[in-house]
């Protein structure tokens, strides 16, 4: 894979060093943003993440933009120093851009965010607190306040009142049985053991067989009330993508860790639920095509785990906050 980058630290920077964060998360936790074709939003997210009191090292992972995004960064913010690694990827990488941010990263957790999210001031400091404090954590999941109303997002709700169950007491939060990741804290060791997202998956929940995987590998996720993400949804989306992905990986997922009873149940469930037209007929097409590799690859969950994502069933089946294949 070629990319360019620019670190203070690298021969060819831009960048001119700085003195590094005195914050008190500085070293603990850094935060990935990920950004296509947003270069207004990636350069205001980055100078939020960048004012932080936390002064955390800010990894910008660009998918490909060709809207000068890249230049643009590297212009407003070059006096950020080693604060600010800009990574310039020549393809759209989707949610695997993450994954490239954090094999960056050199600090115990990472905070994810989009482009046209922040964190604020504060979570990062108590995030990185609770992730020290409980070793068997790999994801903390932020509340969610919808900008401009400063409106809590209707899916908090749902993570607050998550039914999962099986999970050790003493947890900072409620225990999930998957995350959002544009509004969580991952501990770098545990994404990266299970190998991160799955480049299959693009993007449009691709969270979900991620969070398996760490469920699987012992590590819990929770919500966490002490941590708020800011969201102000860009108006430049891939709708149409999305949605056809979030057809086709919603299927993938089934397939490839659900027993088979749960296929059959959740698959008419998303089929009913769906508006079936030509993006959700090509998104089935798509998880057709991807059957070799899918069953192929196939591992169905340990009872414990899959416990958790059954009983999600019956909310997710009722959630109207967050549909990728409506």
């Amino acid at each position: 894979m070629t990319l360019t980058t620019d670190r203070a630290d690298e021969p060819g920077s831009v960048a001119t060093a700085a003195p590094p964060g005195d914050g008190a998360v500085h070293g603990r936790v850094s935060v990935v943003l990920i950004t296509h074709q947003r270069r207004e939003e990636a350069l205001g997210a980055v100078a939020r993440l960048l004012d932080l009191p936390e002064r955390p090292r800010v990894v910008v992972v660009d998918n490909g933009s060709t809207d000068g995004t890249v230049p643009a960064l590297r212009q407003r913010f070059t006096a950020a120093g080693q604060r600010l690694d800009l990574v310039a990827l020549p393809y759209n990488a989707g949610a695997t851009g993450r994954n490239v941010g954090v094999a960056r990263a050199t600090t115990p957790h990472v905070a994810f965010c989009d482009d046209d999210t922040w964190w604020e001031p504060g979570s990062l400091e108590r995030a990185a607190a609770l992730l020290d404090a409980h070793e068997d954590v790999a994801v903390l999941t932020a509340r969610i306040v919808v900008e401009p109303a400063g409106t809590e997002d209707p899916i908090v709700a749902e993570l607050r009142d998550s039914p999962v169950v099986g999970a050790r007491p003493g947890l900072p939060g409620p225990a999930l049985g998957s995350f959002l990741a544009g509004a969580s804290v991952v501990r770098a060791a545990a994404f990266t053991a299970v190998g991160g997202f799955d480049h299959r998956l693009w993007l449009g929940g691709e969270e979900e067989l991620l969070a398996a995987d760490l469920a699987s590998a012992g590590w819990e996720l929770c919500f966490t009330e002490a941590l708020t993400v800011h969201h102000r949804a860009s108006v430049a989306r891939e709708s149409v993508r999305r949605r056809r992905d979030g057809v086709s990986n919603a299927l993938w997922f089934l397939l490839l860790r659900r027993p088979w009873p749960a296929v059959a149940r959740r698959a008419a469930v998303l089929t009913r639920s769906a508006r079936r037209d030509r993006t959700w007929a090509l998104g089935v097409l798509d998880a057709l095509r991807g059957l070799p590799w899918v069953l192929r690859e196939r591992r169905v969950l340990a009872p414990s785990v899959e416990a958790r994502f059954r009983v999600l069933e019956a909310p997710q089946a009722a959630s109207v906050a967050r549909r990728y294949v409506a």
